[in-house]
């Protein structure tokens, strides 16, 4: 059993850190990856909606350790098949990772924790990959 002090969601901070994360990383991509911004439902001025940033967040509260109030509310994550209609090549896997770095790095996420992310979301965003290039 993992000490729940211990877990990512923890040691970020709780449930604030991670909120604040999320919006960090979709402010970052509506100002610096627009095309990848487009691909999600986006508001008047052109940011990431309300309803995307908090389903992502609460999302992420749960794949960190936090609870499972993502899974209670929507069921299983279902990553790949949910995420299918978006086209997912090696340049958007890598416009998303550029986005979740600089939000880690803005919001000071510290060794080795950020390591620790930086390797995970890599390879979640790897596995999310459903076009060639």
């Amino acid at each position: 059993m993992v000490d729940p002090s211990e877990t990512p969601f923890a040691l970020l901070g709780g449930e604030p850190a991670v909120r604040r994360l999320v919006e960090r990383f979709y402010d970052l991509m509506a100002r610096d990856e627009p095309a990848l911004a487009r691909l999600h439902l986006c508001d008047e001025s052109g940011q990431v909606s309300r309803e995307s940033r908090d389903r992502f967040a609460l999302f992420l509260i749960g794949w960190l350790g936090g609870p499972q109030d993502y899974i209670a509310a929507h069921g299983h994550p279902r990553l790949r098949m949910r995420h299918m209609r978006v086209p997912v090549d090696v340049a958007m896997r890598d416009a998303w990772l550029r986005c979740m770095r600089a939000a880690m790095t803005e919001l000071g996420v510290p060794e080795p924790l950020y390591g620790f992310l930086d390797q995970r979301f890599g390879e979640v965003a790897d596995f999310m990959r459903n076009r060639p290039g």
